[in-house]
Order: structure tokens, then C-alpha cells, then sequence
């Protein structure tokens, strides 16, 4: 892994994107893979932005069955699967599945470095040891907690996932692992229609207002991480969250989805503990404020960690 990159305004911190690798998409897939290149461009000259390495088998297997990856690889899966994960199978989204997560243990590795270690991808919380779901092939927020946990990395992880959309495989996956905290705040009402059990779920009603997010993250949410005090913190930091969104059910505005990203990251810079951030979900209808609202994490976090 390269040195990390002094640049004068970003301090010791970079971003890693798997923008520039992509895969056969039919046309007019509700996939949003414009988003990836769009971050990337929106940060440039602000802070090293680098290709994603790719994630090892090995590391997949840490949280994944070792024969379901090897079945992924070679392609021998079946309609049924296919439909669940929402994309075609190719030897390409693979990889991209792969490239999505190295980009998040990339991240880890540079958030025990410096402080804070940014994807600007993954956020794959719907994938379960042995079942990918919602364009979810490896779910990178269990691959780094097995990381952190297994090599001495952290004593506690923290899982906060604000994407509109429970993180169901995250929950499953960690689900008897005492030493990682899930923590889910999403729309009770949404897909994944059949909810796993989190260590805390904050299921919210339809059309929620910057107001009431606000409401629930500032005397729910930062409470429970103050309990639980992780010496990590993964953020899922999904802006499916807007108005407008395809598949969201909420009504944020993008100042209320910067309110929460400083919130957080105020959290993790007082606590004092090293933060991964991933894009988790979007898919606004305006493509613009998709990608301005997934750069204004990392835009908050130059502003807020720097």
C-alpha cells in the first residue's frame, strides 16, 4: 500500500473510488453506477483520490462461505440468485464487488493511521454469509470488522449504518459477535421487507424531516455509541436519505444530511476514535445532488477532522 499523500488541505488524509472499473449494465438499470465517477470528479484536486485495490478471496472468506465465493467467481449461480443481487452476473461486477470492498479495507488501514479512511464506495450491507441481496455482493462493513476484531486491530467495533435501508446481512453476519455494535436507522416501512435483528434497530415512519432525523441521531444514536465505546467506528453514510430519492421513503434535505455527517464525525473526533466512511446507498432522481450529497461526507469531514 502507497505511503499516505500530504496534500495542504486535506492533512495526511486520501479516498479511494472504484470508478474506473465498471460493468455490462442492460440499459436503464436503476443501478446508479454514474455516482462513482461524479464523487470522484467532485473531489478532485482536494484530497488523493486512488484506485481501489482488490479485496483477497481470503478476506472475503472472513465473513463470507468460501464455497458460495468460489460458486460467485466462476459464475455458477442461478436466476434466483441473479434476481436477489438486482445486477447481471459477469466476471466484471465481480471484480467490481471486489474493488468496492478493497477500497474499504484500504480505508481501515489508513483510518488506524491517521485517524479517518474513506471509500468512496461500498456500504454493501445486504450481503449475507451465503446470499447476496440489493446490489450487494460482499458485505465490506463484516469483512472489516473480522479485521479489526481478529487481528488485534480494535477491541470494539461500531457499526452505524444511516442508509435508508436496514443493513440486514451486517446485522446477521455480526449478529453473535459481542465485541461489534450494529446500529440501524432506517425506514420500518422499507425494503428489506423482512428485518434482522440488529443490536439496535431505529425504525422510522415514512416522509421522515431533517428535524426528526435529527432529533432521533442527537438523543438516540450518539448515546448508544457513548455506551457501547468502540475504539472504531465503520459510518454508512447512505443518502438515500433525500427527498426525491427512487427508493427512499424519507424526506432530508442536503443540509440535514450534512447536519448528520458533522454530527457524527464530531462524535468520532471527541471520542477520539479512528472512522471508515462508506457511500453506502443513492439514487436520487437529480443524478446532481446524488453526488454532491455522497461528496459532502467526505467535504464535512475535511471541514470537521482536519
Amino acid at each position: 500500500m502507497p505511503d499516505v499523500t500530504l496534500h495542504d488541505h486535506a492533512g495526511p488524509y486520501r479516498a479511494w473510488t472504484p470508478a474506473a472499473y465498471t460493468f455490462p449494465l442492460p440499459d436503464g438499470h436503476r443501478f446508479p453506477a454514474y455516482k462513482y465517477a461524479g464523487v470522484r470528479d467532485r473531489l478532485d484536486g482536494l484530497l488523493p483520490v486512488l484506485d481501489t485495490p482488490n479485496l483477497s478471496w481470503a478476506d472475503a472468506a472472513r465473513a463470507h462461505d468460501p464455497l458460495w465465493l468460489r460458486r460467485w467467481r466462476r459464475g455458477e449461480i442461478d436466476r434466483h440468485e441473479e434476481r436477489a443481487f438486482g445486477l447481471p452476473w459477469s466476471a466484471e461486477v465481480v471484480e467490481r464487488a471486489r474493488r468496492a470492498a478493497g477500497g474499504s479495507l484500504a480505508a481501515l488501514h489508513d483510518a488506524l493511521a491517521v485517524g479517518w479512511g474513506i471509500n468512496l464506495a461500498g456500504g454493501t450491507h445486504h450481503a449475507f454469509r451465503d446470499r447476496a441481496e440489493g446490489f450487494c455482493l460482499v458485505n465490506d462493513a463484516a469483512i472489516l470488522t473480522r479485521v479489526a476484531l481478529d487481528d488485534g486491530l480494535a477491541r470494539r467495533v461500531a457499526i452505524l449504518d444511516l442508509d435508508v435501508h436496514q443493513g440486514n446481512g451486517t446485522a446477521a453476519l455480526l449478529e453473535h459477535e459481542t465485541r461489534a455494535f450494529t446500529l440501524s436507522v432506517h425506514g420500518e416501512r422499507n425494503y428489506p421487507f423482512r428485518k434482522e435483528r440488529s443490536s439496535l434497530d431505529l425504525g422510522l415512519g415514512d416522509g421522515v424531516t431533517d428535524h426528526d432525523y435529527l432529533r432521533v441521531l442527537r438523543g438516540q444514536v450518539l448515546p448508544a455509541l457513548d455506551a457501547f465505546r468502540p475504539d472504531l467506528l465503520l459510518y454508512l453514510a447512505g443518502v438515500d436519505v433525500l427527498a426525491g430519492d427512487r427508493f427512499g421513503r424519507f424526506a432530508l434535505t442536503l443540509d440535514g444530511v450534512r447536519a448528520r455527517n458533522r454530527a457524527v464525525l464530531t462524535w468520532a473526533r471527541g471520542a477520539g476514535i479512528p472512522v471508515v466512511t462508506m457511500m453506502a446507498g443513492g439514487y436520487n432522481r437529480d443524478h446532481a445532488l446524488t453526488i454532491e450529497a455522497h461528496a459532502s461526507v467526505v467535504l464535512d469531514g475535511l471541514d470537521v477532522l482536519t
